[in-house]
């Protein structure tokens, strides 16, 4: 994908005559620069957000919250210049990538923004409810973060589809800057995430880690995890900071999502699209489902839905009660075993579907597409890893009593979930909207016809190529209407997965984790190990859930 793109854009013939003066300096591959520029952003606040978590004590001038600020403010200068600049000169964006920002996508984003944007309301009022015990710099955090996020999700709203072909070295260099700050804003909450969890872990198993020696007092800890920095008595404190706590799984998935599309962003920048590279960008509406006629994938989703609410909230109860808790860990693995192999069933269906309808396969480059499997297949990695060595421990120590045999059911069936619907959602994504491949002719059929028809028709085989979408290959340049029952198969599958994968997004991104509290990898790999690999394989896990929605919505609509 990057070699075709790359060369298109550094070759000197296929510039525009209004280059830049600044790029005649500039090396071959202009990628290079913006990339090394987030690589060393990326790495350096890492570094930074790491210290702070292991080493709270170390860093004693809040430096990854000021870094942090450095980046949204060059961030906020960029995305200004842009928007009140830039983009209004003539030829910025003389081509579209009709395939970026998709109207799910969009639609998803905003959400999380405004669920974002409403978690900045509880924790300002939180933080000034406490300010006497808080440093500067996370005062100001939320009074640029709010900004910064209602201007990039703005930003991706009105341009995320541009390939803008000017400036283009302040173009990928601030979009970087963006990018960095996203990731590193995802990664500052995910790690303040793991922090809240390992304080609870501590008071319960009385384990101390070298991260906490200069703990001497549980009650010194609230649990947004701040030393001697209790909420006060009045109930806006702490409606504050329980809305602070429930609203946080959307921020973290709006960076999430937020970094992906403006990546997509940076690498359409000098990108040239073919004129027929338009597709009709279908809109999702009720009348998709009422057209469609979908009736079981709402009916049996729904169902999915009610029941995972009602396990979330007895799971939330039932936990926290010592004589319950079993029954409560009993109902999430059933819950979980009832309705995996369900979705696995229905991904297969699904693939064996796509297989009888032969539609033909896009081949053109596409920075969305390859985004989108790269993205479906890393996000997958994290509760992989945790299905294998959980697996692992249980071929080390056994299973021993009916938790450990549900816990190492849930991971096999994690397993079969996971790669047959990354099967079904990349060969789905894949497909051409409207070109099926044609059947091979018999051999013996070519005997028949004259030499002229044959030249005759291949030379219409030429034209049509010429004039169709170059990006099928020539078995496939046949527009076949969709059968009926196909059409109303891969939209009940898709329905049906989507709400069911909704649900499980839920679960984990609400705070029911029960493989911190319980499990084989637990007791194989100890207590310590086992909590990095939770704390790295969960946030993959709800990511990965929200984006398999995001695109199969998009098989949904294409259907």
């Amino acid at each position: 994908m990057d070699a075709g793109i790359s060369e298109l854009d550094s070759d000197p013939q296929n510039q525009d005559p209004d280059v830049d003066p600044v790029l005649l300096w500039a090396p071959s591959g202009r990628r290079l620069i913006s990339g090394l520029l987030g690589l060393n952003l990326v790495l350096l606040g890492a570094a930074l957000v790491a210290g702070e978590a292991f080493n709270p004590e170390g860093l004693k001038h809040e430096e990854p919250e000021v870094f942090l600020l450095v980046l949204m403010g060059s961030s906020l200068v960029w995305m200004l210049w842009y928007l009140l600049w830039a983009r209004k000169q003539p030829g910025i964006c003389p081509h579209q990538d009709h395939h970026a920002g998709g109207t799910t996508v969009i639609v998803v984003l905003v959400l999380f923004a405004a669920f974002s944007l409403l978690l900045y309301v509880c924790r300002i009022g939180y933080l000034m409810s406490v300010r006497e015990c808080k440093p500067a710099a996370t005062l100001i955090s939320p009074f640029i973060e709010v900004p910064f996020l209602a201007l990039q999700t703005y930003l991706l709203w009105a341009h995320s589809k541009d390939c803008i072909h000017k400036h283009k070295i302040v173009t990928r260099s601030g979009l970087m800057v963006i990018l960095s700050a996203d990731l590193l804003l995802w990664l500052n909450a995910v790690t303040e995430d793991s922090i809240h969890e390992e304080i609870e872990l501590e008071k319960q198993d009385n384990l101390m880690f070298s991260n906490t020696n200069s703990l001497d007092d549980d009650d010194s800890f609230d649990l947004a995890g701040n030393s001697s920095c209790q909420c006060s008595a009045s109930a806006a404190c702490v409606a504050f900071r329980k809305g602070f706590e429930i609203l946080y799984p959307f921020n973290i998935e709006f960076y999430l999502m937020a970094s992906c599309m403006i990546y997509v962003v940076w690498k359409n920048v000098g990108r040239r699209t073919s004129p027929d590279h338009h597709h009709a960008d279908e809109k999702f509406s009720l009348r998709v489902l009422f057209k469609g006629r979908i009736i079981f994938g709402l009916v049996f989703g729904g169902l999915v839905l009610v029941a995972g609410v009602v396990i979330f909230v007895l799971y939330q109860i039932w936990v926290s009660d010592t004589e319950r808790r079993l029954t409560a860990f009993l109902v999430f693995y059933g819950y979980h075993l009832a309705i995996m192999p369900i979705m696995s069933l229905c991904s297969l269906a699904g693939v064996l579907v796509h297989r009888l309808e032969r539609r033909a396969h896009e081949g053109s480059h596409n920075p969305t597409r390859s985004l989108d499997v790269m993205l479906l297949v890393a996000a997958a990695l994290g509760q992989l890893a945790l299905s294998y060595f959980s697996l692992v421990a249980a071929i080390a120590v056994g299973t021993h009593g009916p938790l450990g045999d549900l816990d190492l059911s849930y991971s096999i069936l994690s397993l079969l979930e996971l790669i047959l619907q990354n099967i079904f959602i990349i060969e789905g994504l894949h497909r051409h909207p409207s070109l099926v491949t044609k059947k091979k002719e018999k051999q013996w059929s070519g005997i028949f016809k004259s030499k002229k028809k044959a030249v005759q028709e291949e030379k219409t085989t030429d034209i049509s190529l010429l004039e169709g979408n170059t990006s099928a290959p020539p078995g496939a340049q046949e527009h076949d209407g969709k059968k009926a029952w196909i059409k109303r198969a891969t939209q009940e599958i898709c329905a049906f997965l989507i709400l069911s994968n909704i649900m499980l997004w839920v679960i984990p991104a609400f705070g029911v984790h029960p493989q911190f509290e319980n499990g084989l990898g637990k007791q194989f790999f100890g207590f310590s190990p086992w909590f990095v690999l939770v704390n790295l394989g969960q946030p993959l896990g709800v990511f990965y859930r929200m984006h398999s929605v995001a695109a199969l919505m998009e098989l949904l609509i294409s259907a």
